[in-house]
């Protein structure tokens, strides 16, 4: 399947040629380019609603620390040229690059079907992750509110729930997230690539600015919800460089923990990225995507459990002695965060209460 071309390798640069200040870089920042440019300069963005049967993703996958997920969209706006999602468009017969970023899927009904699900005997209760796929909080979130809805029913029944996203828009549910963290039952991790807004700019066109997201660490954890930073995707010969720096803003802004992850490239994304590479980076593309291969066993992309999380190699043990030594610096302890599963009760469905 062929692909257009995202934001980040034909848009990415316009705020920087209309002096725009970085203070609005805010993740809606390209909406801004219309009214100065013209509807021919920006790049609308379609939005179709989505009817599921059910909303709980599963898995079995050993690598990760969740076995039930929510995605209330299929596509992300931020527009982030390194996103391991992308590919899934083809799902929908779509490009994994304007598309993903343009032609939006939102599923409305969520909160609806979560309700159903936690309402039935057979639920068992363990911990949902939201945002581990498209972000929950990216720009259309502000419209159509089915993140809020979701912690709202997380509330109501005293659900464990834990969110990633890149934005500071997750403090618009602050209220629902401090009183879910008062039990136990929530924690955030917000992913920062990189501290350097021109880089993120062009990477990441329609998230927030670096800065805006460790202030929403910073509030986040002053209200007391556990908060992590996410390092993710380490880009080398990019980003790799920051991983010290990026790991002590994460420790000023009272962050509880900082994970990384190295670049993945599956299938149609890379591509994607290297065509990115050949427009930002043409005097380094190449050792870019050596290096990838080194950690990817001489490919693009390696799927395999841990592995795809990892790395392997020479460069893998560096990054990962890296991010040891920084997060020992800053007196980071490594370890999985957990959530309370036991005071779960079960939702009302049209006004009566589903008993075990």
């Amino acid at each position: 399947m062929g692909y257009v071309k995202g934001r980040g390798a034909i848009a990415n640069d316009v705020s920087a040629r209309y002096g725009l200040p970085e203070r609005e870089i805010d993740g809606d920042w390209l909406d801004q380019v219309e009214a100065l440019d013209g509807p021919s300069m920006a790049v609308s963005t379609a939005v179709t609603e989505l009817r599921p049967k059910t909303i709980i993703s599963y898995n079995q996958s050993p690598d990760i620390p969740f076995t039930q997920s929510i995605n209330p969209f299929n596509g992300c706006e931020h527009g982030c040229v390194y996103c391991f999602a992308r590919p899934s468009h083809a799902f929908h017969d779509l490009s994994p690059g304007l598309d993903f970023e343009t032609k939006l899927f939102a599923k409305p009904q969520a909160a609806e079907l979560l309700r159903a699900t936690l309402a039935k005997p057979t639920y068992a209760v363990r911990p949902i992750a939201i945002g581990t796929n498209t972000d929950p909080y990216q720009p259309i979130e502000r419209r159509y509110r089915i993140s809020r809805a979701v912690l709202e029913l997380m509330v109501e029944t005293r659900h464990p729930i834990c969110v990633t996203t890149k934005s500071d828009r997750v403090l618009d549910d602050l209220d629902l997230l401090v009183d879910l963290a008062q039990d136990g039952l929530t924690a955030v991790a917000i992913s920062v690539t990189t501290l350097d807004p021109a880089l993120a700019r062009i990477m990441e066109p329609r998230a927030a600015h670096p800065s805006r997201r460790l202030k929403a660490v910073e509030t986040l954890v002053a209200k007391g919800v556990p908060t992590y930073v996410n390092i993710a995707p380490i880009i080398p010969a990019i980003t790799d460089h920051e991983i010290e720096a990026i790991t002590q803003a994460a420790a000023s802004a009272g962050a509880k923990g900082v994970s990384a992850i190295p670049l993945r490239l599956p299938h149609e994304l890379a591509p994607l990225f290297r065509d990115w590479l050949d427009v930002y980076y043409p005097d380094r593309a190449a050792r870019v995507m050596r290096i990838v291969g080194e950690l990817r066993g001489g490919k693009d992309n390696d799927p395999a459990f841990f592995a795809r999380m990892r790395g392997k190699g020479p460069w893998a043990e560096l990054l990962r002695t890296r991010m040891d030594i920084a997060r020992r610096r800053h007196g980071f302890v490594k370890g999985k965060f957990d959530l309370r599963c036991d005071l779960f009760r079960r939702p009302e469905i049209n006004g009566q209460l589903r008993l075990i």
